[in-house]
């Protein structure tokens, strides 16, 4: 058994049922009722009728007991070391007390100041006690080019 579908409202329409309307242009239009091809013809828009099926289509209606909701998976966290230190570090670094963690900082800040005054005496003692003796000469008098006296 063939069934049609009403261009209009969406609904069956069973054999020997419904009327046919065939537009100039040969497009075939099937209609359920005389109703549905009057309004059809008055041009109205279908998706603004509420009792056919292209509105409760687009209004989500009849649809709930079908469509169960999506449930949305639970994050899960994980405990990960990062570069330059494992897991066990980390967490022996958040079980120390306050007072042994500034501490460890106040070495730190006073071995890296150390480094860096070591680093100035080095720099300060191999400045240039002697010049280049001679005559300055200039690149292009190496080279045995033109220029000088």
């Amino acid at each position: 058994m063939k069934v049609e579908i009403d261009s209009f409202s969406g609904f069956r329409i069973y054999p020997s049922k419904g009327k046919l309307f065939v537009r100039g242009d040969s497009k075939v239009f099937r209609f359920a009722s005389s109703k549905n091809a009057s309004l059809f013809l008055q041009r109205k828009n279908p998706r603004k009728i509420a009792w056919t099926q292209v509105y409760r289509r687009m209004h989500k209606k009849g649809i709930t007991e079908e469509v169960a909701k999506k449930r949305s998976r639970r994050t899960v966290k994980h405990q990960r070391g990062i570069v330059g230190a494992d897991l066990a570090a980390i967490a022996a670094k958040r079980n120390q007390t306050a007072a042994v963690r500034s501490q460890q900082r106040l070495a730190a800040i006073s071995k890296a100041k150390s480094e860096k005054k070591d680093k100035e005496v080095k720099k300060a003692k191999p400045a240039r006690t002697s010049a280049p003796t001679g005559p300055k000469v200039s690149k292009q008098q190496m080279k045995g080019g033109k220029g000088g006296r």
